[in-house]
């Protein structure tokens, strides 16, 4: 009972939301519905971007309350969340994992190493950016980017 007290007078403990830029949603986007099911692939990452994405979907900046969701098979997603250069490995597994996301798909290459290869460029087991291997709708920059630049991303699709 005591938690329920504290947890009644804590409220709720979330960043502010973040200013809209007022831009719209892409088409494909606005198809969604404002709400879109996220399948994120880690093509070669050094994992700096995996920890930024576990902080926008956590209880701190939360995407989740924008209509963003992480799901566990690209069947049930309507995005893919890229994250690294793409590997020789992972070049067929991407395409695969595109292949099997429904239309309309969006891909989010993010951080530099999905945009340009990053400090990998030119490495001998990189096939090259994520817009080299699948099409690209959403780029978000940094290295890796900031909770609040992948919040707003994902709320530029969502249009919340």
């Amino acid at each position: 009972m005591r938690l329920w007290r504290k947890i009644a007078k804590t409220g709720r403990v979330a960043e502010s939301a973040p200013r809209r830029d007022g831009a719209e949603p892409s088409p494909k986007a606005a198809e969604l519905a404002g709400s879109v099911q996220i399948r994120h692939v880690d093509a070669g990452s050094c994992n700096g971007c995996e920890v930024e994405i576990a902080s926008a979907f956590g209880p701190v900046y939360d995407a989740e309350r924008y209509g963003a969701r992480l799901v566990a098979s690209p069947r049930h997603a309507d995005a893919l969340l890229v994250t690294g250069p793409v590997t020789r490995n992972m070049e067929v597994a991407l395409r695969r994992t595109h292949d099997a996301v429904t239309e309309p798909r969006l891909v989010i290459a993010l951080g530099d190493c999905a945009r340009n290869c990053g400090a990998f460029a030119g490495a001998y087991g990189v096939a090259g950016a994520v817009s080299d291997v699948v099409p690209v709708d959403v780029e978000v920059p940094g290295c890796p980017p900031e909770p609040e630049a992948i919040v707003a991303a994902l709320r530029g699709l969502t249009g919340r």
